[in-house]
């Protein structure tokens, strides 16, 4: 774990002495299920072998101070004097230690090097693992009881109001419970999980583009609104309540534009829940045009791609052993993921990336992805 040792490694250089806690929180791909958290939908994200890492020590009538590797700057605040300065990185953890003493926690002031191999703004939800590993970091000196759903629900709110995107809870949640060797069907009314595995002799493979997207400062928020307002125009809580049938029956009365956004959302409900029953089942090629029909609901109706995720899904479904792919993540940039065969990945991978560059000119960053645990105190290191 070569970024565990670098965060460790750098904590030493920055306060000259060794850490007392590590803690990690993973990014995560989604398999299906876009866009339908905050509509209070379902949602087949699993965690990955990619993290946020937090090394940190307690200290006393301080601030706290976090040092960056990734920006190789140092930010300090105050617990008793938070406000929102549009430092950059720095609000999400201030973020997430507001929602926490506003929750009635009492937080300990603390030092730490922050490190991530999660590759920012690729869609693999960095922005959750630093707020559940922030939650993770003052949990583990504070004495707080480590409850990952409150956890998750607490870092959603730091997102929300005080980074200011309108998120759903997915991120979250599959940071905070992942599983090893699993994926989860998550609902995001209730919060309960499902654990799915994979189907024998597939890998999941992300996709990054190499195009970036700043989801505050997108139409993330825009997507958000059209469905609520989708849903008040049904009469009921969310776009979750509305069935196929029932939307098919009244979908002549909505403007386009808001037919195109209920019709996703609705469908990817069905397509989610179907993509859980083929992965118990074990039925990868189902699992694949069910991934190949979603990114087509969010190119069409939920216009959330772009030229580089098309090019990319084009690019990775014309392989052979590639069961499906489809743009992952809120949109408007990032990364694509695929199911594909086991014993053709290498293949797969070195003729994805080849082509990929051919149609756009751009490299992509290609990573086999295991599904892995959530956010930890690690104890031994």
């Amino acid at each position: 774990m070569a970024i565990q040792q670098d965060v460790l490694e750098a904590f030493e250089q920055q306060f000259g002495t060794s850490a007392e806690i590590l803690v990690q929180s993973p990014g995560r791909v989604n398999l299906i299920g876009e866009h339908t958290d905050y509509n209070d939908g379902f949602v087949l994200p699993m965690a990955i072998n990619r993290a946020i890492w937090i090394a940190l020590q307690p200290v006393t009538g301080s601030e706290v101070t976090a040092y960056s590797l990734a920006f190789d700057e140092t930010q300090t605040f105050d617990l008793s004097d938070l406000s929102h300065t549009d430092a950059g990185w720095i609000e999400y953890v201030k973020g997430v230690a507001a929602k926490l003493q506003e929750a009635g926690h009492q937080l300990t002031d603390w030092q730490g090097v922050i490190g991530s191999d999660i590759p920012m703004g690729a869609g693999l939800s960095s922005s959750a693992a630093i707020e559940l590993a922030t939650a993770q970091a003052f949990a583990a000196i504070s004495d707080i009881p480590w409850q990952p759903k409150e956890m998750a629900l607490l870092s959603q709110k730091a997102e929300n109001e005080w980074v200011g995107m309108k998120s759903g809870i997915m991120d979250q949640m599959i940071s905070a419970v992942g599983e090893t060797g699993h994926a989860l069907l998550i609902d995001c009314r209730s919060l309960d999980t499902q654990s799915v595995p994979l189907p024998d002799g597939t890998v999941v493979v992300v996709l990054d583009t190499s195009t970036r997207r700043g989801l505050v400062d997108s139409k993330y928020n825009e997507r958000r609104e059209q469905c609520e307002q989708v849903a008040a125009y049904f009469g009921v809580p969310a776009l979750r309540d509305v069935s196929l049938e029932a939307f098919q029956a009244r979908q002549h009365e909505l403007e386009d534009l808001s037919r195109m956004r209920a019709r996703h959302v609705i469908t990817e409900n069905d397509r989610t829940l179907d993509a859980a029953e083929a992965m118990r089942k074990g039925d990868a090629v189902k699992l694949g045009e069910l991934m190949n029909a979603s990114h087509v609901s969010m190119r069409d109706d939920f216009e959330i791609s772009t030229v580089e995720l098309d090019r990319m899904v084009e690019c990775a479904q014309g392989q052979e052993g590639c069961y499906g792919a489809r743009m992952t993540g809120g949109g408007f940039g990032g990364s694509a993921v695929a199911l594909v065969q086991t014993e053709e990945v290498e293949q797969f991978v070195e003729e994805t990336r080849q082509c990929y560059e051919e149609k756009t000119g751009l490299e992509a960053s290609i990573y086999i992805s295991e599904a892995s645990a959530g956010t930890s105190y690690i104890r031994e290191w």
